[in-house]
């Protein structure tokens, strides 16, 4: 091969990496068809951006003086989802991160004795949805929900994991 093919096919090289190294912000792909589904078909990290990995949240008691396990103590499936919203709030806060900052986003849901033991997912909706795909917080994840057997606790039915990107500044 000569000098020039290969000092063109550096030229080209180092070109296409610069370009790559300028595109900093996160990319979310919408779902196909038009969908208006609150999320995200697929999202791009950039090089550069830090990701974290945040724990499974669970719920706090919706009421504490009702007898452990029951559904009085930990609320319904929107109860629940609300509440789990609001301690991972607690800690992206702490960790200077917001919701915005989600990339993607498991969610477990154990089956509702009161539906016939599916799970309440128009419920989880209508918390999630008070989080993300707003106006104020339009930032989509990519998200799966899946029906679980259990929890850690008898009567829990919500469990969130998030992943995060932490953009430099």
């Amino acid at each position: 091969m000569s000098r020039l093919p290969r000092l063109a096919s550096f030229a080209l090289c180092t070109a296409l990496l610069a370009g790559a190294a300028h595109s900093n912000e996160v990319v979310r792909h919408s779902l196909l068809g038009g969908s208006k589904f609150p999320i995200a078909r697929a999202v791009e990290v950039p090089a550069g951006a830090t990701i974290l990995f945040h724990s499974g949240t669970t719920p706090a008691p919706a009421d504490p003086k009702a007898p452990a396990g029951t559904a009085a103590y930990w609320g319904d499936t929107r109860t629940q989802a609300l509440s789990t919203f609001a301690k991972i709030k607690e800690s992206l806060d702490q960790l200077g991160l917001g919701f915005g900052d989600v990339v993607a986003m498991t969610v477990y849901l154990v089956g509702d004795p009161a539906k016939v033991g599916r799970m309440d997912f128009d419920g989880f909706m209508a918390a999630y949805s008070q989080f993300f795909g707003t106006a104020e917080q339009p930032n989509l994840p990519a998200r799966s929900t899946v029906q679980v057997a259990g929890l850690v606790q008898p009567g829990m039915l919500v469990e969130v994991e998030v992943q995060l990107v932490k953009r430099g500044k």
